[in-house]
């Protein structure tokens, strides 16, 4: 008896799950996308784009050629109109729309289809290429049918999900999918986290929304892993990130992103474990800014960002996404490991919109021919760096350090380039070879085996690097 009563409860659960299961997939998604199409919008841009025509007509240089673009220059300027498409939806009756900076940058006019066959003219309310949203408003008094934001955070693997926009050019068109993967970063901007999907993405679709079941707006279609065709790998902008930049957007029409002044790099086992941390996780502090926020509040090279705002940084990545969604001018404590332990600082956040650009176009300009020495526990050939090099690359004027020149086969810093400056073994300044020489031979003794050294790379950006010796 009791094993019937077993197997009773078992069949029970198991056709409660599959009812579960069947439940959350739908058997159509008509009624969601009949709701949501007429907050979608298709956009259209017309640019005036001016070339160059060709000198001789009928002859045509190779594609590539160096002889291509120095033909053009003396050719006759011509202007065309250049057509871009990409999508959009509405937030408020009153027609603003959101879509992607990249489908609106440099329109002369924007027009926009609703529900497929009312056209009306926009115009940019604003917009921001860092993380490529753009707020348009329809030119019209008429009142639209609008969608709201949904909570990103809450979406999962394994979620649903339908995009709505124009893809070729077709016109409103539904695809569903969905979501493949979170915190995707792909290298197109500073700010990435996107939501990957498999529903059909592609190019058109820029800019549309990515609808959850309940059909509110969770991501905002963005890029495409492949060529002008959908492979099943599109990428969203999360709708909690979006969010922030678009109130920002509609209020002052541009934003305000909280700003800390410094380079930061991922902490790799090998930084770990000269540091003693229990594991690799939070944000290397490559190089400070001068006058920034953190170097008030005394943040320093070297320095290891744990948390950010009570926020604890688990990957690199996460730290500017979370500096630029707060507050600017507020102050937070920011948690750092300095000589292996643990330190808190308050920081009052500047605005990163307003902050100088520290990046240093790379110039390699040195006619001078120094001696060198060859380092061989770490088989590259170095020399010491000069005064032509700091004024060249414009570094601080008490920098110091090697510039390495040659770098051997299997060298442990073959990851390296030449041109690189090594400034610091051990958090030791490096005056001389002989400087470097010795620190690596102390390393070289002793258990550890791994030597933290950092660098100014050809872009003049300090890094730390972990290098492990045999």
């Amino acid at each position: 008896m009791n094993r019937i009563k077993k197997l009773f409860i078992l069949l029970f659960i198991i056709n409660f799950t599959s009812q579960a299961l069947a439940k959350d997939a739908p058997a159509s998604f008509a009624d969601l996308a009949e709701k949501l199409m007429p907050s979608v919008v298709n956009i259209s841009t017309t640019t005036t784009v001016t070339t160059n025509s060709n000198p001789f007509p009928g002859f045509q240089f190779p594609p590539g050629s160096p002889f291509e673009d120095m033909f053009k220059e003396f050719g006759t300027p011509q202007t065309r109109k250049s057509a871009a498409l990409g999508s959009g939806f509405i937030i408020k009756e009153s027609g603003i729309v959101i879509t992607n900076n990249h489908v609106i940058q440099n329109a002369e006019n924007i027009l926009v289809r609703v529900d497929g066959d009312k056209e009306y003219k926009a115009t940019v309310v604003g917009a921001d290429p860092l993380s490529d949203i753009a707020v348009l408003q329809i030119d019209s008094k008429e009142k639209f049918i609008p969608v709201k934001f949904g909570n990103s955070d809450q979406a999962r693997i394994g979620d649903w999900v339908i995009a709505i926009g124009n893809p070729f050019g077709l016109g409103g068109t539904v695809t569903a999918g969905i979501i493949s993967a979170r915190n995707r970063s792909i290298g197109l901007s500073r700010y990435e986290d996107y939501i990957q999907t498999d529903a059909s993405i592609n190019s058109g679709n820029s800019g549309g929304p990515l609808f959850d079941m309940n059909g509110d707006v969770i991501g905002i279609n963005t890029a495409i892993l492949g060529k002008g065709g959908s492979i099943g790998i599109g990428f969203s902008i999360p709708s909690n990130d979006a969010k922030k930049v678009v109130e920002q957007l509609i209020e002052f029409g541009e934003t305000k992103r909280g700003w800390l002044g410094v380079r930061i790099q991922v902490v790799t086992q090998e930084i770990a474990d000269v540091e003693e941390l229990d594991k690799p996780r939070g944000a290397l502090v490559a190089s400070v800014a001068d006058k920034s926020p953190s170097a008030k509040a005394g943040i320093k090279d070297g320095d290891i960002i744990l948390e950010f705002n009570n926020t604890k940084i688990n990957e690199m990545k996460e730290l500017p996404i979370i500096v630029a969604q707060t507050e600017v001018g507020k102050v937070v404590n920011v948690k750092i490991w300095r000589n292996k332990k643990e330190i808190i600082k308050k920081i009052k956040l500047g605005r990163l919109e307003t902050s100088e650009d520290f990046k240093v176009e790379k110039k390699d300009n040195n006619n001078e021919t120094p001696e060198t020495s060859e380092i061989k526990s770490l088989k590259i050939i170095t020399r010491l760096l000069n005064d032509n090099d700091i004024k060249e690359r414009k570094l601080p004027n008490q920098t110091t350090g090697l510039v390495i020149t040659n770098i051997g086969r299997n060298s442990p810093v073959d990851y390296l380039n030449v041109g690189d400056i090594i400034v610091e073994a051990q958090k030791k300044k490096i005056k001389s070879i002989k400087d470097l020489e010795d620190i690596v031979d102390t390393v070289l003794k002793s258990n550890q085996k791994t030597i933290l050294i950092v660098i100014y790379n050809n872009q003049n950006q300090r890094r730390y690097i972990g290098v492990k010796l045999d």
